[in-house]
């Protein structure tokens, strides 16, 4: 199987479990045992949960891509990864807020800091941080940047963070973040497989060695 064919396989298999997990938990609270778990992280460190959570909000993600907007203007060798990023980035948040109106399943009521009233499955920030930091962190690791795989590391713990905040914040359910890492795939795979270049590939950075 050729790249392309792999990443459909893999968006065709996320898109599939994104809508059966979404079916599954239909319009109600997770589980009892697991709801549990996820009440016991609420209010823990929340300030560095909100600035965590603030990472994936517009004012903090659109200096982002103007600065790698420059980068891709100075450095031709970073254009594709960097239009790649910023497609998948739009992708994510625009598919996130159409699947949380068809899934139409309602936030936590044990939020704090900030009551959300947009839907719950799934977390818009699960996917961005899948589609955008998590994929920086693969083209990072795949890349010759001096400290590449320090750089990859932090962005991946990142990644990480700004999920944990949403359930520390009573944001979203552990469901909402599964859905949303699932949905995160399923669209950089698409994206992957009408992309005219495969951006996992290559050395870029090479020339800062």
């Amino acid at each position: 199987m050729n790249r392309r064919s792999i990443a459909l396989a893999i968006a065709l298999v996320a898109f599939l479990l994104t809508f059966a997990l979404g079916h599954a938990v239909g319009r109600e609270p997770d589980p009892g045992a697991m709801y549990f778990v996820e009440t016991t992280w609420v209010n823990h460190a929340t300030l560095i949960a909100e600035l965590l959570t603030w990472l994936c909000y517009p004012y903090v993600l659109a200096p982002i891509c103007v600065a790698l907007i420059v980068v891709a203007i100075r450095t031709p060798e970073w254009r594709g990864p960097i239009a790649f990023s910023i497609f998948a980035l739009l992708l994510a948040w625009l598919g996130a807020d159409l699947a949380q109106r068809f899934f139409a399943r309602p936030r936590r009521l044990d939020w704090i800091v900030k009551h959300e009233t947009s839907f719950s499955y799934p977390s818009s920030h699960a996917t961005i941080v899948t589609a955008f930091y998590l994929l920086w962190s693969m083209l990072i690791a795949r890349s010759a940047l001096p400290g590449r795989a320090t750089v990859a590391v932090l962005l991946a713990l990142a990644g990480f963070g700004i999920m944990w905040s949403r359930l520390a914040l009573g944001a979203h359910y552990l469901t909402d973040i599964a859905g949303g890492v699932l949905l995160g795939v399923a669209l950089v795979g698409t994206l992957s497989a009408l992309w005219p270049t495969n951006v996992f590939e290559g050395r870029a950075g090479a020339s800062l060695e």
